[in-house]
C-alpha cells in the first residue's frame, strides 16, 4: 500500500503532482488555492489522488483505490462511506463552522416566520384581486388572521452548541431573549464562545419543556436519531415552535405531524423536504438553504482545500471525522505518514523498520481516535521504496505515504 516515491540519493526530489477529482460545483475561491503546478483538478480525473465533494452521494460510487483523502465542502458526512474509508485509512475533511452565519441567519428568519405567521400572509395577499375596488378593505380585515408575537423575551432553547448554535444564542440574546442550551459533548473552544446569559439545561427534556423556541443543531448519528420523538415531543409548551436546521433524521416525523395535529406544535420550520412535510400547512421546509450563500459556499470551499493541501503535501490532519488532529512542523525534508488500526507496540514496530533501514528518526507524532492512529515521522535522509513497502506489511497498517519535500 506504499506509495512509490523513495530514492537512495540525497537530491531534492522533485514536487509531487497530485490529481483533484472534483463530484460537484465548488466555490472557484477554493479551487483556486490549488496551484496547477501541483494539482491537476477536475470532474474526469482518472486516479485521483484526492475527492472534493459537497453533496453528491458517494455511496453507490466505486472509489478509485488510489484515493488518498476525501474533503467535504460542508459540515456533514452522511454522503460519504466513512467507515469504508477508514478501513482503508483515508481521512475524510469537512468544514465545520464555515457555513455557521448562514445557518445562523436561516434559524432568525425561522423564527420571525413562524412568530409573525408570514407565510399565510403571504398566501393571503397573493390570493387578493388587484383590481378590486374593497382591496384596502380586505387587507385591514384579513390581517387580524395573521397577529402574531415578538421575539423579545420568549425562551429559545439551542440543542447543541457547536459553531452554529453558539453563534444562534448570540444573536437571540441581542434580539431580547432568553436562551437555554444544552450540550453534553460541548468543547472547550465552544465553550469559552458561548454567551455567558446562555442558561445551561440539564438534559434535552428540560429543553422541550422550557422553552418557546427548540431549535437543533447536532449530527446525525445514531445517539441523535430521533432526538425530538413521541416519547418527549409531548413536554413542549402549547403552541411552541421546532426548528431543525441540522439534518432530517433528528426529527421523528411521526410525531412532530401528531404534535402540530393536536396543537402542541404551532410550526415546524425545517430545511428538509420530504412526504411528511411538503404541502402542510403548519410546516416551513426549505429546500436545503443552510448553506446556500456565496459566503457560506466560498468559506467552505476554501477551508476544506486548505485541508487537504496540508494532508497531501505535509500530512497534517485538521477538521476529519474519522482521524485524530495531528501537526507537525517540518524539520525534515523526509517525512513518512503512517495510518494504523489502533492497537499496541504500532509505533516500536516503526521505529524498529526504520531503525533496521539505517533511518535516524528526527521527529515524530502520534495520535488515535477510536479504533483509528496516526503517525508522522520526519527522518535525516530519504527513505527507501523497500522500507516503504516493510512499513506497509506491518500488521495493522492500513496505509503509509512518503512525501519528501523539494
Amino acid at each position: 500500500m506504499a506509495e512509490n516515491g523513495g530514492s537512495a540519493f540525497a537530491s531534492p526530489a522533485p514536487p509531487q503532482r497530485f490529481g483533484v477529482l472534483v463530484l460537484n460545483a465548488i466555490a472557484p475561491g477554493g479551487l483556486a488555492r490549488l496551484p496547477a503546478e501541483r494539482y491537476r483538478v477536475g470532474k474526469d480525473i482518472v486516479e485521483p489522488d484526492a475527492v472534493l465533494v459537497r453533496s453528491a452521494d458517494m455511496h453507490a460510487m466505486t472509489i478509485p483505490a488510489s484515493v488518498r483523502a476525501i474533503g467535504r465542502a460542508g459540515a456533514g458526512t452522511n454522503n460519504i462511506p466513512v467507515a469504508a474509508m477508514s478501513e482503508r485509512g483515508v481521512p475524510v475533511f469537512n468544514a465545520p463552522g464555515a457555513n455557521a452565519n448562514a445557518v445562523k441567519e436561516l434559524v432568525i428568519a425561522g423564527m420571525l416566520v413562524a412568530a409573525r405567521n408570514l407565510v399565510p400572509a403571504f398566501g393571503f395577499v397573493a390570493g387578493l384581486d388587484a383590481g378590486d375596488a374593497e382591496l384596502e378593505a380586505a387587507v385591514e380585515e384579513g390581517k387580524k388572521a395573521f397577529a402574531g408575537f415578538e421575539l423579545a423575551g420568549q425562551t429559545l432553547g439551542v440543542i447543541g452548541l457547536g459553531k452554529i448554535g453558539c453563534l444562534v444564542a448570540d444573536a437571540a440574546i441581542k434580539l431580547g431573549m432568553n436562551v437555554l442550551g444544552y450540550d453534553p459533548e460541548i468543547t472547550v473552544d465552544a465553550a469559552w464562545s458561548l454567551p455567558s446569559q446562555v442558561k445551561r439545561a440539564a438534559s434535552v427534556n428540560e429543553v422541550l419543556r422550557s422553552a418557546h423556541f427548540v431549535t437543533l443543531h447536532v449530527p446525525l448519528v445514531e445517539a441523535t436519531r430521533h432526538l425530538v420523538n413521541e416519547s418527549n415531543i409531548g413536554l413542549m409548551r402549547e403552541g411552541a415552535v421546532l426548528l431543525n436546521f441540522s439534518r432530517e433524521g433528528v426529527v421523528a416525523d411521526e410525531a412532530m405531524a401528531e404534535a402540530l395535529a393536536t396543537g402542541r406544535l404551532a410550526w415546524y420550520v425545517c430545511d428538509f423536504p420530504s412526504a411528511a412535510t411538503v404541502g402542510h400547512p403548519r410546516i416551513v421546509a426549505l429546500p436545503h438553504l443552510g448553506a446556500s450563500t456565496r459566503e457560506a459556499e466560498e468559506n467552505c470551499a476554501v477551508m476544506v482545500v486548505d485541508q487537504l493541501r496540508a494532508y497531501l503535501e505535509h500530512g497534517e490532519i485538521t477538521n476529519s471525522v474519522n482521524f485524530p488532529h495531528v501537526a507537525m512542523e517540518r524539520e525534515s525534508r523526509w517525512r513518512v505518514a503512517i495510518a494504523n488500526s489502533n492497537v499496541p507496540n504500532m509505533l516500536g514496530q516503526i521505529s524498529t523498520t526504520m531503525a533496521k533501514a539505517g533511518l535516524n528518526i528526527h521527529n515524530m507524532v502520534n495520535k488515535s481516535r477510536g479504533a483509528m492512529a496516526y503517525t508522522l515521522v520526519d527522518v535525516d535522509s530519504p527513505v527507501a521504496d523497500g522500507v516503504l513497502a516493510a512499513l506497509a506489511d506491518i500488521h495493522g497498517v492500513l496505509s503509509v505515504r512518503y512525501l519528501p519535500e523539494g
